[in-house]
Order: C-alpha cells, then structure tokens, then sequence
C-alpha cells in the first residue's frame, strides 16, 4: 500500500469567512479519517510559474483513505460550508514514490 498526498491549491478566496468555517471543519473530518497535515498556508517562495497561493498538503496511508476522508459525511458537511462560490481550488490526489 503506497502513501498518497493530497494536495489543495487555492487560485483565489473571494469569501474568507466561509474558508475560515470550511477549515475548522474540514481539517478535524482529515485526521479522523487518517490524513496527517504536512504543509499548509501560504508558499514561502515562489519560483518559475509558480503561483502565490495557499497551499495544503495531507499525507494518507492509501488513496482509498484519501476518498474515503473526502467522502465521509463529515468532510462533505465542511464542502457545503465553503460553498460553490468562496473559492477556486484546485485538488489532486498523488501517490508517493
């Protein structure tokens, strides 16, 4: 079974207050269902194409915990918090190597 990361890119945040609801709920709903926060927050540089924009990375034992966490009643009560409209993101889950 190989480790996955989950990794979040926010392109923009047009309501703060519903991210700030989204990440009180989402990250308990991660660490129940098995996800450890390895980095998350604004890029401490930047280079090439690289984009100023917050970033979170979740490391999981597998990517059916991954989907599991993402599924999970808990995460999806934190998804309808943040709404349609307070954020474009970017989500993808990759396997280690």
């Amino acid at each position: 079974m190989s480790k996955v990361y989950w990794v979040s890119s926010y392109a923009s945040v047009s309501n703060p207050d519903a991210l700030a609801e989204y990440s009180k709920l989402a990250g308990p709903a991660m660490i129940a269902n098995g996800g450890k926060f390895i980095a998350r927050g604004m890029p401490a540089a930047v280079i090439e194409a690289g984009l100023m924009e917050r970033t979170v990375l979740i490391e999981f034992d597998s990517l059916d915990i991954a989907m599991t966490a993402y599924k999970s009643d808990a995460y999806q009560a934190a998804l309808k918090a943040l709404g349609d409209q307070s954020a474009v993101r970017d989500i993808r889950i990759i396997s280690a190597i």
